[in-house]
């Protein structure tokens, strides 16, 4: 049975240091008064006292308080700590009122700093001081309280929860058998004023035998309260039954400094510290055989670390833990095991024990040495450090970048195209001037489809494109699902563009038509299992998603490809081809994809998502961040792996299968779903626009909840780690306007679920969602002015733009107004949508994958003979079709159709497609004289 030894207080009176002049400060020392450290498990109270120290002591150790044990009562554990701390800042002691009277010394600035340069730094953030404050909640009573059981009435405790402030779980005691039990107890946090606080408040039922009853939980915003206000509430849980929660909060200043944070007012990057851990050996038994600690810092980068003890002859490099500073965070030591006579058996039989002690890193005063007992010693030594880089020590820099703006690579890629763009728009549409910059419009291609359908129809429409000379007006290509295994072949050639396709589309047929059994064979899947071995060795989160990259590497390639994504710079740098973006779909485990999903994008440049306006270099993705900073970096991806993970056919559950079908979820969610209802609280607080409404949770049956997660189960997921981890959302981000564009699941109102403590990101297909490739293009700072969106997706034609039309809709996203449900028995091979009934919108040229003309003409106005027009009849939606998802090969006859099928289409709408060119042109003009036109009407 495991013991644990707990700091939970520290309560300091007035001291004073003699000398302060080290510290900054002017008033003399004189004698440290005590602290009390609660012990719980074992059932004792150590009392700590400062000593009067000799001048040059104190200045070399910077003030000691040591402490001296209740040593009869510790007289059976195991070990002698020694904890010292030097901490630059001091935090708040648990009584606020001591520490608000009598603040505990603080260190000047820049000593003991670390010096940390890891890597060249990405971001140019800047910090900014932002003051914490101290939240004091009193949960009083509960009125009513509804029942649990069946006989008798329930047993309430509260459960405290701030996951923003400390990543621990306070609770109140439980009152028994009563509708109306009342605590009067008191918890206290530290919290950053720019963070987003939900305080969820756990009413449970206590049980004996099984495991404790949910009831409820209410989510409360605590920025409702105001900076020194002091408050009762009460949260009306059931007003029928008169059902309510009363409690009390107060809102104070902290006298800690501001902490420096880093926001785009969306996440916020908190203030993070070093903390070193050293334990050396002392005085050991010589039967003690186990010499390894096991150090937590709960919501910390570490997590947990094993330490092996030191001593003088073989020291050990201390343990070094990153956390945020203002956290309500603990150091947790478990001690070595030892053997322990049992008091409950016979004298000759002994057991093993595990013994923990537990330091709060809030409350450590400076250099305090802790006596647990004498038996045997082991020293603690605790340090805690500023996170700095280079010589000066400054504040470590952001790896991760935090804006919604275009990176500076893509904005200078964007000046070179341009440049290319404007030469060929010139060309292709016998313009007599040159365009000017501001001219030049954006132009995009978008594409859709799975499988070995979409990798050939796509290389025919590039064909076509590029025989148009239109390829070099595109400055983007965005994909997903089968069509990033085109564009990712493609950009292995720096000038692709610029060279005859016809080489690349032989190569393409010839991986299509071969044997894919290779790829299933013995001595492949050993191949595949020494590879991913060798992934998770490299630190990589593995999973059936990454063996389906290397699959299809198998598949589609005659050896390794050791290509990867920020290998495709090579072919964008000089802006010599459109820039290639590819898209994913974040997701939750247990979650339906309807609740929560969000938007990743690939580029060459960046991997971010569209929603936080948080992005990292592409070479880093995979790597260890921790609130923003690459902590581990590993190596970069190969292509394959990433090829697997934005066409993962494997991660679909039931609910995305159902919703597939149906297009409804309704029916699944009015079982599965968690009841949550806003409440009212009284009295009624000011509202504010940026306020969270006080909601209630109310868990529904286990029988419901097994069902859930049944239905939302996923059977593979491609894990890699979360980039984003350690961030928190700011205060106001549920009222910034790009959140705001894709804000578009039931977790964005929940703070503490949208940025939980996650360590993996779980990525999936786009079309998991609905098939497009579309969202990327359509962030304003790109200002895509046309779109050509090829369709390769089986089944309905129209339900993929259908779908994009009215997701941008609900989005107040500019995009053209769609009609095509009349036309779906008969569609056309080209449609264009100008987008002038939408303001800012970009033109749209929409192309299905049907065959109409093609089936009588072999090219644009040459009609096919009889003989031909075998040729032109191509099964693209029947059960039995070649070109079924389900298909990974292809004969080279069919691969011949469909790609000349959609070169074809192409080239077929010439006049179309050009037309499109001609009117984006105009309107960029027009754009620019209307300004002029009317500041000269204004004048």
């Amino acid at each position: 049975m495991g013991m644990l030894t707990r700091v939970p207080n520290i309560c300091s009176v007035p001291r004073t240091l003699k000398g302060r002049s080290l510290l900054g400060l002017d008033a003399p020392l004189t004698t440290a008064a005590k602290a009390v450290l609660r012990c719980r498990s074992w059932g004792v109270c150590v009392s700590a006292a400062g000593t009067h120290l000799p001048a040059a002591r104190r200045r070399r150790n910077w003030g000691i308080a040591q402490v001296a044990g209740a040593r009869r009562a510790l007289s059976q554990a195991p070990t002698h700590l020694s904890v010292c701390s030097r901490q630059l800042k001091a935090r708040e002691a648990a009584s606020w009122s001591l520490l608000r009277t009598h603040p505990l010394p603080r260190f000047a600035p820049g000593l003991n700093a670390e010096k940390t340069t890891m890597g060249v730094f990405y971001s140019t953030s800047q910090t900014e001081p932002s003051p914490c404050n101290l939240l004091t909640v009193k949960i009083i009573r509960m009125k009513n309280a509804r029942k649990a059981d069946l006989l008798t009435q329930s047993d309430c405790y509260v459960s405290l929860s701030l996951p923003t402030a400390s990543v621990q779980h306070f609770r109140t005691k439980t009152i028994p058998n009563t509708k109306n039990p009342t605590w009067n107890e008191t918890f206290h946090f530290t919290i950053q004023s720019q963070v987003k606080n939900i305080l969820e408040l756990k009413v449970c039922d206590e049980d004996n035998m099984t495991q404790d009853d949910h009831l409820l939980t209410v989510f409360f915003d605590v920025s409702k309260i105001q900076l020194g206000e002091n408050i009762q509430l009460s949260f009306q849980l059931n007003p029928q039954g008169k059902e309510e929660l009363e409690v009390e909060f107060t809102m104070e200043s902290s006298p800690d400094p501001p902490e420096n944070i880093i926001t785009n007012g969306v996440l916020v990057s908190r203030e993070v510290s070093c903390l070193d851990v050293q334990v050396n050996g002392g005085k050991m038994r010589k039967d003690s055989t186990e010499r390894k600690f096991a150090l937590t810092v709960d919501g910390s980068y570490e997590g947990t670390q094993t330490h092996t003890l030191s001593s003088c002859l073989c020291p050990t490099a201390p343990a070094r833990f990153h956390y945020i500073k203002y956290h309500q965070s603990a150091l947790a030591v478990a001690l070595p095991r030892r053997r322990r006579l049992s008091r409950s058996i016979s004298s000759q039989n002994e057991r093993d024990m595990n013994e923990s002690v537990t330091v709060a890193l809030n409350l450590l005063p400076i250099q305090e040495k802790i006596t647990v007992a004498q038996d045997k010693t082991i020293d603690l030594y605790v340090k805690a450090n500023e996170w700095t880089q280079g010589l000066c020590f400054r504040p470590r820099n952001l790896d991760a970048r935090l804006g919604f703006d275009l990176c500076t690579d893509e904005q200078n890629f964007l000046q070179n195209r341009r440049r290319v763009v404007a030469a060929a728009l010139k060309d292709v549409l016998h313009l007599e001037e040159d365009l000017q910059d501001h001219e030049v419009p954006i132009v995009a291609v978008t594409t859709a489809g799975c499988g070995i359908r979409a990798l050939t129809a796509m290389y025919g429409s590039i064909l076509g494109l590029q025989k148009l000379r239109v390829l070099d007006c595109i400055s983007y290509i965005s994909g997903s699902s089968g069509t990033t295994w085109t564009m990712t072949k493609l950009y292995e050639d720096a000038d692709w563009s610029r060279k005859d396709l016809g080489e690349v589309i032989i190569e393409a047929r010839k991986q299509a038509t071969k044997c894919k059994m290779g790829a299933f064979c013995l001595r492949s899947l050993r191949s595949y299992y020494r590879e991913l071995s060798q992934r998770t060795q490299a630190g990589h989160k593995t999973s059936f998603i990454d063996l389906w990259g290397l699959m299809i590497e198998s598949m589609l390639n005659d050896g390794k490809c050791y290509h990867r994504l920020s290998d495709q710079r090579r072919a964008v740098n000089q802006g010599q081809n459109p820039l290639p973006i590819y898209l994913a779909l974040s997701v939750k485990d247990k979650v339906a994809t309807k609740d929560f999903r969000e938007w990743v994008e690939f580029t060459p440049y960046e991997v971010g998502f569209l929603k936080y306006g948080a992005f990292i270099r592409a070479e880093d993705f995979g790597s260890e961040f921790f609130m923003g900073r690459l902590m581990k970096k590993l190596p970069e991806s190969r292509i394959c792996f990433m090829q697997g993970m934005w066409s993962s056919i494997f991660s679909k559950n039931l609910l995305d299968a159902w919703h597939a079908a149906d297009n409804s979820e309704d029916f699944w969610h009015r079982w599965t779903q968690d009841k949550v209802t806003e409440i009212e609280e009284q009295p009624d607080l000011p509202e504010k626009p940026y306020e969270m409404a006080t909601c209630m949770f109310t868990p529904t049956s286990s029988l419901s909840t097994t069902l859930r997660d049944i239905l939302t189960d996923r059977p593979a997921v491609s894990k890699y780690h979360d980039f984003l981890r350690g961030f928190q959302m700011h205060n106001e981000y549920i009222q910034h306007e790009q959140f705001a564009k894709w804000k578009d699941t039931s977790l964005d109102t929940s703070p503490n679920d949208l940025r939980g403590n996650s360590e993996h990101l779980e990525l999936v297909d786009a079309a998991f969602f609905f098939e497009t490739s579309c969202p990327p293009l359509m962030r304003p700072e790109r200002k895509v002015d046309v779109i050509i969106h090829l369709n390769y997706t089986g089944g309905s034609q129209t339900l993929p733009l259908e779908q994009a039309c009215s997701y941008f809709s609900e989005q107040g996203i500019p995009f053209p107004n769609i009609g095509l449900k009349d036309d779906e028995k008969n569609l056309k091979e080209c449609y264009m949508f100008d987008g002038a009934d939408t303001p800012g919108a970009p033109l749209l040229l929409y192309f299905p994958l049907v065959n109409d003309t093609f089936q009588r003409y072999v090219a644009p106005g040459m009609a096919r003979s009889a003989a031909e027009m075998e040729q032109g009849k191509i099964d693209l939606s029947s059960f039995c079709s070649p070109y079924s998802t389900r298909e990974v090969s292809l004969k080279a006859e069919d691969f011949n159709k469909l790609q000349r099928l959609t070169n074809y289409n192409i080239m077929n709408n010439e006049n179309m497609i050009l037309q499109a060119l001609r009117m984006a042109v105009a309107r960029k003009k027009q754009a620019l004289s209307q300004p002029v036109s009317q500041a000269q009407a204004s004048g």
